[in-house]
Parts: C-alpha cells; structure tokens; sequence
C-alpha cells in the first residue's frame, strides 16, 4: 500500500500525493525535465543534488533500473515527481525496480499527481523551494521547516558529491549492439578531470577520443595540476558539471584562476563552463527556470549545424563574457550562450552535455576538439 506524502511550495501551495520511495521529510529545490526517456540517468546524475525533479513524461518506472546505466555511483537528487509510477518493470537488462533504487540511496519518490499542473507553475513563477514528507501532515508546520531551511544557493553540495581519492577511469562508451563498454583506443594525451559531480559518460566519452582520465578530488590543490603540468605528467585539466549555485564556490574559483594563469589547456562542461566564466571576472546569473531535458537545440556558430541537446543546469554565463571568449554556441530556444572558445587562453567550455547524446552523437567532436586544443598548446 502507497504511503501518503504531503508538499508545501514556497509559493504557499499545498499538495497531496503518494510515496514510492524513501520516507522522511525532505526539502529542495524543484526543477522539471522534458527527456522523454533516461529517468535513471537523469536520477543518478550529481548535478541535481538538492532538487526534485519533476517529469513531464507521464508513465515512469516501466524500464526498470540497472548498474550499467549508472552516471554515478549513486542518486543525490532530494527526489523525484511523477504522474504515474510503473513498480512492475519489463526489460531485459533491467536489474531493479526504481522505486528500489530510491530507497537504496534515500531518495524520495513522488507519484499520482498532476505533474503538467507543477511544470506549468515552474514555468510561470520559475523554480522554487519546496518540503516534501511522509511523516508530517500540518501545513503550517511544513511552512515553518521550509522557512528555517537554507536555500539551494546557500548550500555547497560539491563536497558531497565529488570523489574523494583519485582513480584512472578505463572504460570507453558502452555498445548498445554488445550491451557492453567498449575498450578504449590507446591515448595519446593525458588529464586530470577535477570531480565537482562527474557523469560517467563524461568519462567515457574522453577516454574513447584517446585522453588518458585521472579523476581527482575537488579538493585538489591547483599547485599539484601545475606541478604535475609542468613536469609533463599531464596535458590538460577538464572542469565537470555539478551541483548548485557556482558563485559559492570561492575555493573553486581561485583554484581555476591558478590554472588560466598557469596556462594549462582545459575544456568545461555545464558547471566547469559556470566556473571558468566566474573565474575570468564574468558571474554567472540564474535563469528563471533553467534547462532540463533533451530536446533543446543548440547551434555551432562555426559549422553553422544545429545540434540537439542534453540540458541540466539553472545558471548561465553574461553576454559580457564576450570581451575575453568568442561565442562558439547558442542555444536556439532563447539565445543563451552555449560555447565558448576563449581568446588569449587554450580554454573551450559548453553549457550543455554532449556525452548524453540525444542527437545521438551529433555532439561528440567537442571531445577531439578538446584533444586537438592540447596538442596545439605542446
């Protein structure tokens, strides 16, 4: 039998609905995404840590769960909202119900409500805070919680997310002919990937365009990068995605600061992007309700292509940055900046995630890119 779970918005609106995964009383941020399928990739990916992520696909859960699919090494997000949830699954490679895998790893899952309703609201009044439980029923007590919790914006979820000892990532991109991870080709470059919430396919897809990926802890001193640069261990730094507002990560922006001025190539993605912008002296600034799915178009300024997107973040970087970065990539639904190549540094970023590949792999030449802009700087 479902247990009943009860939702109070910042914007005063109190819901009902039914629990499916972990119970508890939970508070975050609440986004919404319109991927039509991937629910276990978007629920394990680090970037949502202290959101819930509201579905705008209807039927979730029918696909099951499965290690193999994992974008980490667990689900960080405060939880999930669906409309309909789907206990029995059916697929081959499925190995476990989602509804297990949120109880696993404490994670709330939300179902039987108007999921089109949220979205809409999130679309007028933008992403706010909201409480979730499963043991406390009071409106005014709920209200009460929310306003005494800190906000998204004022919690640095880094630490939570991030690896904490250093490891060689080995496998390629996975074979949906094989169901297995390919075997990488030789590499013939070498990087550390500093870990703010990495995404396996990230991983992944670096290794499979020939770069050798230490992963390191986001906690790394940039003195050891450089040493390690400059003695010829290493040949780049890419900069992951992750969580939360990139203007409270002070220690991570003197960190990549050290980094530009060491002029050491680096390539960013989503937060990475977020950080390397703030570290040129251009702060990032909040959309109203963010990018989430993976059908947003984006298009290269140079090839003139229009490619179709993975999104996941709620942070963009000022047209300003144009005085020190050229514009490689705009997103076509509202003229945000993507890309960026920056000017008088060996420095690419993208706001989007080209490992997810929607289009399906339409997007994977920012990873050569990437390999040629290091050899290049040799």
């Amino acid at each position: 039998m479902k247990k009943r779970v009860y939702l109070y918005f910042e914007n005063g609106l109190f819901l009902e609905a039914n629990s499916f995964g972990a119970e508890g009383t939970f508070v975050g941020e609440v986004v919404f995404n319109t991927s039509m399928s991937g629910y276990q990739e978007i629920v394990t990916d680090p970037s949502y840590a202290g959101q819930f992520v509201t579905f705008t696909m209807p039927e979730i859960g029918n696909v099951g769960c499965n290690q193999e699919d994992m974008e980490s090494k667990g689900a960080f997000c405060k939880g999930v909202i669906v409309r309909s949830y789907q206990e029995r699954f059916s697929n081959f490679r499925a190995q476990e119900s989602l509804s297990s895998l949120l109880k696993r790893f404490g994670v709330m899952g939300i179902c039987d409500i108007d999921t089109r309703f949220i979205t809409k609201m999130l679309r007028d009044e933008g992403s706010m805070e909201m409480i979730a439980s499963t043991t406390i029923s009071d409106e005014e007590e709920l209200a009460k919680i929310l306003n005494n919790s800190p906000k998204i914006s004022e919690i640095n979820y880094i630490n939570e997310v991030s690896t904490k000892k250093s490891y060689v990532h080995e496998s390629g991109v996975f074979d949906f002919k094989t169901f297995k991870y390919q075997t990488p080709p030789k590499a013939s470059k070498k990087i550390f990937a500093y870990d703010f919430g990495i995404k396996r396919n990230i991983l992944n897809e670096l290794t499979q365009a020939g770069i050798k990926v230490t992963v390191i802890p986001n906690t790394t001193p940039a003195k050891d990068v450089i040493k390690a640069f400059e003695s010829g261990e290493i040949d780049g730094v890419f900069l992951s995605n992750g969580p939360g507002d990139p203007l409270i990560l002070k220690e991570e922006k003197e960190k990549i600061q050290e980094l530009i001025k060491a002029k050491i190539p680096m390539f960013g993605i989503c937060l990475g992007h977020q950080m390397l912008s703030i570290a040129h002296g251009y702060d990032t600034f909040k959309l109203k309700f963010g990018h989430h799915g993976g059908n947003h178009p984006v298009k290269n300024l140079t090839s003139k292509k229009v490619e179709i997107t993975a999104q996941n973040h709620n942070y963009n970087v000022p047209e300003k940055i144009k005085e020190v970065a050229n514009v490689t990539h705009i997103n076509l639904f509202d003229n945000t900046i993507e890309g960026l190549a920056y000017k008088d540094s060996p420095i690419i970023s993208v706001q989007h995630h080209p490992e997810a590949s929607p289009g399906p792999k339409e997007s994977r030449y920012i990873f050569e890119e990437f390999k040629n802009l290091m050899q290049k700087s040799k």
